[in-house]
Protein backbone atom coordinates (compact mmCIF):
# COMPACT_ATOMS: atom_id res chain seq x y z
CA UNK A 1 0.00 0.00 0.00
CA UNK A 2 1.47 3.18 -1.14
CA UNK A 3 1.75 6.27 1.52
CA UNK A 4 -0.59 9.22 0.95
CA UNK A 5 1.93 11.28 3.72
CA UNK A 6 3.48 14.37 1.68
CA UNK A 7 7.40 14.36 1.52
CA UNK A 8 9.50 17.19 0.81
CA UNK A 9 11.94 16.99 -1.77
CA UNK A 10 15.54 16.66 0.17
CA UNK A 11 17.53 17.35 -2.71
CA UNK A 12 15.95 20.59 -2.55
CA UNK A 13 16.71 21.13 1.15
CA UNK A 14 20.00 20.21 0.73
CA UNK A 15 20.68 22.78 -2.01
CA UNK A 16 19.02 25.94 -0.10
CA UNK A 17 21.07 24.39 2.90
CA UNK A 18 24.58 24.32 1.10
CA UNK A 19 24.05 27.79 -0.76
CA UNK A 20 22.63 29.89 2.43
CA UNK A 21 25.82 28.55 3.93
CA UNK A 22 28.25 29.98 1.54
CA UNK A 23 28.65 33.33 2.54
CA UNK A 24 29.55 34.51 -1.10
CA UNK A 25 26.96 32.50 -2.60
CA UNK A 26 24.03 34.05 -0.16
CA UNK A 27 25.56 37.47 -0.36
CA UNK A 28 24.71 37.55 -4.00
CA UNK A 29 21.50 36.30 -3.73
CA UNK A 30 20.71 38.83 -1.25
CA UNK A 31 21.73 41.37 -3.67
CA UNK A 32 19.84 40.01 -6.26
CA UNK A 33 16.87 39.47 -4.10
CA UNK A 34 16.84 41.54 -0.93
CA UNK A 35 19.21 44.58 -1.44
CA UNK A 36 18.57 46.07 2.00
CA UNK A 37 19.60 42.47 3.19
CA UNK A 38 23.06 42.80 1.24
CA UNK A 39 23.92 46.61 2.28
CA UNK A 40 23.47 45.22 5.79
CA UNK A 41 25.91 42.85 5.65
CA UNK A 42 23.95 39.96 6.75
CA UNK A 43 25.26 36.35 6.39
CA UNK A 44 23.68 33.21 7.88
CA UNK A 45 26.06 31.38 9.96
CA UNK A 46 24.54 28.03 11.11
CA UNK A 47 21.55 26.44 8.82
CA UNK A 48 20.40 22.74 9.59
CA UNK A 49 16.86 21.29 9.53
CA UNK A 50 16.58 22.36 13.37
CA UNK A 51 17.54 25.90 13.43
CA UNK A 52 19.05 28.83 11.87
CA UNK A 53 21.17 31.83 12.80
CA UNK A 54 21.95 35.23 10.97
CA UNK A 55 24.75 37.32 12.07
CA UNK A 56 24.08 41.11 11.33
CA UNK A 57 27.35 43.39 12.09
CA UNK A 58 26.87 47.12 13.81
CA UNK A 59 28.16 49.47 10.88
CA UNK A 60 27.73 52.93 9.51
CA UNK A 61 24.65 52.07 7.04
CA UNK A 62 23.18 50.04 9.96
CA UNK A 63 23.14 52.66 12.53
CA UNK A 64 21.07 54.98 14.11
CA UNK A 65 21.82 58.22 15.86
CA UNK A 66 22.37 56.53 19.72
CA UNK A 67 25.25 54.60 18.21
CA UNK A 68 23.59 51.24 18.33
CA UNK A 69 21.84 49.09 15.50
CA UNK A 70 18.86 50.16 13.70
CA UNK A 71 15.82 48.57 15.15
CA UNK A 72 14.46 47.49 11.34
CA UNK A 73 18.44 46.22 10.84
CA UNK A 74 17.91 43.55 13.78
CA UNK A 75 14.15 43.01 12.80
CA UNK A 76 15.55 41.83 9.26
CA UNK A 77 18.11 39.82 10.45
CA UNK A 78 16.03 37.90 12.71
CA UNK A 79 13.50 37.44 10.18
CA UNK A 80 15.96 36.16 8.09
CA UNK A 81 16.42 33.48 10.74
CA UNK A 82 13.11 31.93 9.97
CA UNK A 83 12.38 32.82 6.44
CA UNK A 84 15.85 30.75 6.09
CA UNK A 85 14.02 27.92 7.22
CA UNK A 86 11.03 28.34 5.48
CA UNK A 87 12.50 29.32 2.26
CA UNK A 88 14.70 25.71 2.92
CA UNK A 89 11.50 23.76 3.70
CA UNK A 90 9.23 25.30 0.53
CA UNK A 91 11.78 26.29 -2.50
CA UNK A 92 10.88 24.04 -5.72
CA UNK A 93 8.77 21.48 -3.57
CA UNK A 94 5.45 19.95 -5.18
CA UNK A 95 3.26 21.61 -4.34
CA UNK A 96 4.46 25.19 -4.86
CA UNK A 97 3.94 26.86 -0.99
CA UNK A 98 3.22 30.22 -0.23
CA UNK A 99 4.42 31.77 2.38
CA UNK A 100 3.85 35.41 4.36
CA UNK A 101 4.71 36.89 7.08
CA UNK A 102 1.36 38.17 9.06
CA UNK A 103 3.11 39.04 12.50
CA UNK A 104 5.80 40.70 14.28
CA UNK A 105 6.63 41.49 17.91
CA UNK A 106 9.86 42.82 19.20
CA UNK A 107 11.70 43.38 22.71
CA UNK A 108 14.77 44.94 22.97
CA UNK A 109 17.17 44.54 25.85
CA UNK A 110 20.61 46.01 25.05
CA UNK A 111 21.82 48.37 22.91
CA UNK A 112 23.14 46.64 19.54
CA UNK A 113 26.85 47.87 19.44
CA UNK A 114 28.94 44.65 17.92
CA UNK A 115 27.42 42.15 15.71
CA UNK A 116 24.20 40.48 16.26
CA UNK A 117 23.19 37.07 16.16
CA UNK A 118 19.69 35.83 15.74
CA UNK A 119 18.75 32.02 16.04
CA UNK A 120 15.39 30.36 14.97
CA UNK A 121 15.65 27.07 16.34
CA UNK A 122 11.55 26.24 15.04
CA UNK A 123 13.05 24.29 12.10
CA UNK A 124 10.61 21.21 13.44
CA UNK A 125 7.30 22.85 13.85
CA UNK A 126 8.15 25.03 10.25
CA UNK A 127 8.59 21.52 8.74
CA UNK A 128 5.60 19.77 10.34
CA UNK A 129 3.53 23.34 9.41
CA UNK A 130 4.90 22.57 5.90
CA UNK A 131 3.94 18.75 5.62
CA UNK A 132 0.54 19.80 7.09
CA UNK A 133 -0.70 22.61 4.96
CA UNK A 134 0.69 19.90 2.12
CA UNK A 135 -1.68 17.21 3.31
CA UNK A 136 -4.88 19.54 3.83
CA UNK A 137 -4.19 22.61 0.90
CA UNK A 138 -5.45 24.65 4.27
CA UNK A 139 -3.25 27.56 5.29
CA UNK A 140 -1.19 27.06 8.86
CA UNK A 141 -0.28 29.32 10.59
CA UNK A 142 3.47 29.06 12.43
CA UNK A 143 4.69 30.93 15.60
CA UNK A 144 8.70 31.51 15.49
CA UNK A 145 10.72 32.73 18.12
CA UNK A 146 14.45 34.02 17.68
CA UNK A 147 16.63 35.89 20.40
CA UNK A 148 19.63 37.75 19.22
CA UNK A 149 23.04 38.00 21.41
CA UNK A 150 25.69 39.80 21.06
CA UNK A 151 29.26 38.62 21.02
CA UNK A 152 29.69 38.44 24.96
CA UNK A 153 26.87 36.48 24.92
CA UNK A 154 23.98 39.25 26.35
CA UNK A 155 20.79 39.06 24.51
CA UNK A 156 20.09 42.15 22.64
CA UNK A 157 16.58 41.38 20.78
CA UNK A 158 14.26 38.66 21.03
CA UNK A 159 11.82 38.32 18.28
CA UNK A 160 8.12 36.90 17.24
CA UNK A 161 7.06 36.22 13.57
CA UNK A 162 4.07 34.27 12.89
CA UNK A 163 4.15 33.02 9.15
CA UNK A 164 1.18 32.23 7.29
CA UNK A 165 1.77 28.77 4.53
CA UNK A 166 -0.62 27.29 2.34
CA UNK A 167 0.41 24.93 -0.66
CA UNK A 168 -0.93 26.20 -4.18
CA UNK A 169 -3.24 24.06 -6.22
Amino acid sequence: MESTQPKLNQAHIDYIQKTFSNNFKFRVALFNILPMGWLSGMKVTHLDEASCSVAVPYKRWNKNPFKSTFWAVLGMAAEMSSGALLVMFTQKQKPSIAMLVVGCEGTFFKKATDVTIFTCNDGLKIKNAILETMTTREPVLIPTEMEGKNKAGEVVAKFKFTWSVKARG
